[in-house]
């Protein structure tokens, strides 16, 4: 059976980086799963999730956020260009997505990387020897982009919610809604809970 993760998130919501654990021990428990990092560009530069979401997630996760990034914490935030990337790394080279989305993850919250501008996303491109095009890095979403848009509003449609982060796995034919409110301070009990519902459909 052909087993998938699709993970709904934006790169700069601080909820995303408290549920990124739980994709990371999904994936090291099913290192042959797919696994689809859909982003929604939901940051257009005008607001941001503020300084309270992001002492609420600390709190829920136990994770820490750098000086820098509390600083900054109600400034505007800008995913756009982070959208792009991840978008054409879901094409071109989708074996790198997670580690890059860690990278970028570890960027913005801890060291308060902005990635507001081309500049800001070179050392990662670097690192992981990444070969994008300057279009990547437009204020404006690209065609890659653009699909995944899609495919979250189709997984969203299913799941009845447009709230993210949000986790399903697919296994065969059959779905499981993970709840990521549940694991958030204990990520790793999120695999024995996804093999009990696994073993159910067999």
């Amino acid at each position: 059976m052909t087993t998938e993760l699709y993970f709904i998130y934006d790169s700069h919501c601080p909820w995303s980086y408290a549920t990124n654990p739980i994709v990371n021990a999904l994936q090291d428990a099913y290192p042959k799963m797919k696994v689809h990092l859909l982003h929604t560009a939901h940051y257009m530069g005008k607001d941001s999730a503020g300084e309270e979401q992001m002492e609420a997630a600390a709190r829920a996760s136990g994770l820490k956020f750098g000086r820098e990034h509390i600083r900054y914490v109600n400034s505007p935030k800008n995913s756009v260009k982070t959208a792009n990337l991840m978008g054409w790394l879901q094409s071109k080279q989708a074996d790198k997505q997670l580690p890059v989305l860690n990278a970028l993850q570890r960027a913005h919250f801890i060291e308060g990387n902005p990635l507001g501008t081309k500049h800001d996303f070179m050392d990662i491109v670097a690192e992981y020897k990444l070969s994008p095009s300057n279009k990547i890095f437009r204020d404006e979403l690209s065609v890659d982009a653009e699909c995944v848009l899609e495919a979250i509003a189709e997984i969203q449609q299913m799941l009845g919610t447009a709230n993210f982060p949000a986790l399903v796995m697919t296994v065969g034919d059959n779905a499981i809604f993970i709840d990521h409110s549940k694991y958030i301070s204990t990520p790793l009990a999120v695999v024995d809970a996804v093999k009990k519902e696994i073993a159910a459909f067999k």
